[in-house]
């Protein structure tokens, strides 16, 4: 669970880092956008009222950046802290998230085993220690024999000089026991009994744990499936997006374009690219849990 909750918060940071980079792409893009209707626009009210409009925008965008920053920078320090790292320690983030390592070797995991799933492990564990229990309840029942042997050297003395001349007497003897269980009120056929119901509770748990993991896994499987189609096509959707804000841009600069149009452009953009980057987060969290449900992380 712990693995689990790290891998999740480590890419949540992985994303703040790949939407901060686009939102200083998009910054950089407002900034040229604001730059050049300064050169372009001849008509002195239009021209004011353009770069009112682009330094508004840009400022909007500098103020999320902001904000980006200062989560990123908080979620730093729980991920030190879920790992038990020092908080003045510095963390690198060396991964990224692209779509081949979102999907490069996840659907190998389908053949899974129960084996794999720690709570498995421990119910199995449990119903071991079922058996042994009803074994230990018959074998109780079996007659023992035990041996037992004694050799000994006292000496009885008016003064203490045990270690001086004098008589030693030994004591020996052999000793052989045999115990054979007759009857004590039916305590150990009560015992074996309840052993047994134990065992067979073990074993249902065992069967619902079994029926909760398929569940589980078929669940993951298909959240996964979803978000790796709807990553698909939000990459398409940002695509499109680009494609529209350059010919609109493009159309501005020739003075067939209007700033309102540019500044549509550059907002479904920028929502394109917000949705992109939520839909790759969801998808290596549903990667994750895939994992995890099929006992591979």
């Amino acid at each position: 669970m712990i693995k689990a909750n790290v891998h999740k918060i480590y890419y949540q940071l992985v994303q703040g880092k790949s939407q901060l980079s686009l939102l200083d792409a998009n910054i950089v893009l407002t900034e040229k956008n604001l730059s050049d209707t300064l050169i372009i626009c001849e008509n002195v009210f239009r021209a004011k009222l353009d770069v009112d409009k682009a330094s508004v925008q840009l400022a909007n965008l500098q103020t999320e950046r902001t904000k980006i920053v200062n989560l990123l920078s908080n979620g730093y320090y729980g991920l030190k802290l879920l790992m038990g790292m020092p908080i003045h320690d510095e963390l690198i983030l060396t991964d990224s998230l692209t779509e081949n390592q979102i999907q490069d070797g996840v659907l190998d995991a389908v053949a899974y085993s129960y084996e794999d799933r720690k709570e498995y492990q421990l119910a199995q564990t449990g119903k071991q220690m079922n058996e042994f229990n009803i074994k230990r309840y018959k074998l109780s029942q079996i007659p023992t024999v035990s041996l037992s042997g004694v050799y000994a050297k006292n000496a009885q003395r008016d003064k203490w000089n045990f270690f001086g001349k004098g008589d030693w007497f030994a004591i020996s003897n052999v000793n052989l026991n045999i115990t054979v269980p007759i009857f004590n009120g039916y305590f150990t056929k009560s015992k074996i009994q309840q052993s047994k119901i134990d065992l067979q509770k073990t074993n249902n748990q065992i069967a619902a744990l079994k029926l909760s993991i398929d569940n589980e896994v078929v669940a993951a499987k298909n959240n996964y499936l979803n978000a790796v189609n709807t990553l698909e096509f939000q990459k398409k959707n940002m695509e499109l997006s680009e494609k529209v804000y350059q010919q609109t841009k493009k159309k501005y600069e020739t003075g067939t374009g209007s700033q309102i149009e540019i500044e549509l452009a550059q907002t479904s953009l920028k929502a394109a690219q917000t949705n992109f980057i939520s839909s790759l987060y969801d998808a290596i969290i549903a990667k994750v849990d895939f994992l995890k449900a099929t006992g591979k992380l």
